[in-house]
């Protein structure tokens, strides 16, 4: 299936894998490689960049809502919740998700003073050189908001332990042809 488009409007990038945000102009052709987590890696003739999902419409694509907290929610959140929205998190080179990747290294949930939940979240990367590093961790934190009970994230790259293909999940394993 050939997924290139042109772009209706100029639109913010980041290019991969350095992280280095961008612009392309209105009327760049691009082809759509992969659709991942709401968001969209596309390749031109001068590299690989991530459309995020709010500029889906750049593509011809229908804008996905994000889904809305439940502010009547009642004490804290449901863990299986905040792995469930990880999973809607990938690295835009790779179409594993960051928890099947083994990424996630740490999920804490603490009540705030001032009242709600905040999730504290250590993760890695697969290799330390990642420019993407910070709009993973971007998309993390704005996946980990949107659950039910939960009023801030915070999302830490570390290093330690040194990230593995060993710590990648079965299911993550299948997706790459590791099995």
């Amino acid at each position: 299936m050939d997924d290139t488009r042109t772009l209706t409007r100029e639109v913010e990038v980041t290019l991969i894998p350095q992280g280095t945000p961008m612009s392309l102009p209105e009327g760049e052709t691009v082809t759509i490689t992969h659709r991942l987590g709401g968001n969209f890696t596309v390749m031109t003739y001068n590299g690989m960049f991530r459309i995020k999902g709010t500029d889906a419409d750049a593509l011809g694509e229908e804008v996905s809502e994000a889904a809305a907290t439940d502010d009547n929610h009642d004490g804290p959140p449901e863990q299986d919740a905040l792995w469930e929205a990880l999973k809607k998190v990938f690295d835009p080179e790779i179409p594993v998700n960051i928890v099947d990747l083994g990424l996630v290294y740490s999920l804490e949930t603490k009540e705030r003073l001032e009242g709600g939940y905040k999730i504290d979240m250590d993760m890695t990367l697969t290799a330390p050189g990642c420019g993407m590093g910070p709009a993973i961790a971007e998309d993390a934190k704005g996946q980990l908001e949107r659950v039910p009970g939960v009023s801030e994230a915070e999302v830490n790259i570390v290093w330690d332990p040194p990230w593995s293909q060993d710590m990648i999940t079965e299911e993550g394993k299948m997706v790459l042809g590791l099995v």
